[in-house]
């Protein structure tokens, strides 16, 4: 990843101007991404569990697609809107990171 040079950025508080530093973490931060709603991501590190639903199935909103177990517990993962599982991208017994991709919706 190419580092960023530091530099100055002018920002105003009760309109009077300011300048500040940005520090180099700052400047080589990850860029935010606009969530996919089409795509479920682990929201933490974990172990799948158990696949509920296949590839293509037709899954009604609230249903469980997926257990993930993170830190002893069991994490039901259901679905957010009626839709069709279009690919899942994890296996029973699979070890996810947070931001994870693991089923991608149609």
């Amino acid at each position: 990843m190419e580092e960023k040079k530091l530099e100055l950025v002018d920002f105003v508080v009760n309109t009077r101007k300011y300048k500040t530093l940005l520090t180099i973490k700052y400047a080589n931060r990850k860029p935010y991404k606009v969530p996919n709603p089409n795509e479920i991501m682990s929201y933490i590190p974990g172990t799948v569990i158990k696949l509920k639903k296949k590839k293509g199935a037709k899954v009604k909103e609230g249903e469980v697609i997926l257990i993930l177990e993170a830190m002893k517990m069991m994490n039901k993962v259901l679905m957010p809107f009626n839709g069709k599982i279009k690919k899942i991208y994890v296996e029973e017994g699979q070890k996810v990171p947070k931001g994870h991709l693991m089923i991608e919706i149609e």
